[in-house]
């Protein structure tokens, strides 16, 4: 068995790492070289970082933002926001990301998914897929979880695995900031459904959230924010939690 992975994710607004409520009232959290130093020292598997506004101001992700990041951690760094074409994912690259997550133009064009595949390997491409449950439906949304798309969760991660996505990002917006666990009803569907990893996201509180991801989840890695940014856990106390509940971590 595959080791369960924790992934620490800085959510990018302006230059500050921020974090909100369901995708909502967004507060500051802390400068992100600082807080992306703090996790790869503190043991992190990986690192997520979204410049969460670019898809919706219609630009790509700041180089600037990403390069300080990449010289500060030891860590796989996967970047996302606003990544539209090949040139977005070379460019990323280049200033140090390893992986890249795609959600919005993928959604509007989801032959991109097949090109960056082809091109980059799918080892590196990460579909990040943010839904809301309504009317007895996940439901996806893009540009940040501004706008609802015609799309849902299983129809669409199934076909994002065939085109050639290496990992499923789901982050349920119900459940994002909340703090009172992940909907591991709706991620245990989608690990059975896909033949990619599936990286869990949205209501991480404390350290039983981790360990029934894992269990009743099925997830293949957890993604945290406002749990490790406001000192409620260290990656250290989840990890070492998993171990004692018989859940095998890396490091």
């Amino acid at each position: 068995m595959l080791a369960k992975r924790i992934i620490t994710c800085l959510d990018v607004k302006e230059g500050r790492t921020v974090k909100g409520v369901h995708f909502n009232d967004l507060k500051d959290a802390g400068d992100i070289v600082e807080l992306a130093k703090k996790y790869s020292v503190a043991g992190a598997d990986e690192l997520v970082f979204l410049d969460i506004t670019a898809s919706n101001d219609n630009r790509s992700t700041r180089l600037s933002w990403v390069e300080r990041v990449a010289t500060a951690v030891d860590v796989p760094f996967t970047v996302g926001g606003g990544i539209a074409r090949e040139a977005d994912v070379e460019a990323l690259l280049k200033k140090g990301a390893d992986k890249i997550s795609v959600n919005s133009a993928a959604l509007s064009e989801p032959d991109l998914i097949d090109r960056l595949a082809y091109h980059f390997g799918k080892q590196c491409i990460v579909v990040a897929i943010d839904a809301r449950y309504e009317k007895e439906e996940w439901c996806v949304y893009s540009k940040g979880g501004r706008l609802r798309t015609e799309r849902e969760l299983y129809t669409w991660a199934l076909e994002v695995g065939e085109r050639g996505a290496g990992e499923i990002l789901f982050t349920s917006m119900d459940h994002d900031g909340t703090n009172r666990g992940f909907a591991c009803e709706a991620i245990a569907r989608l690990s059975g459904l896909v033949n990619v990893p599936v990286i869990a996201s949205g209501g991480a509180g404390k350290l039983a959230d981790f360990n029934e991801v894992f269990t009743k989840g099925k997830a293949d890695a957890a993604l945290a924010a406002g749990v490790f940014h406001y000192g409620r856990l260290t990656v250290g106390q989840v990890k070492a939690y998993l171990r004692q509940n018989g859940i095998m971590v890396r490091g």
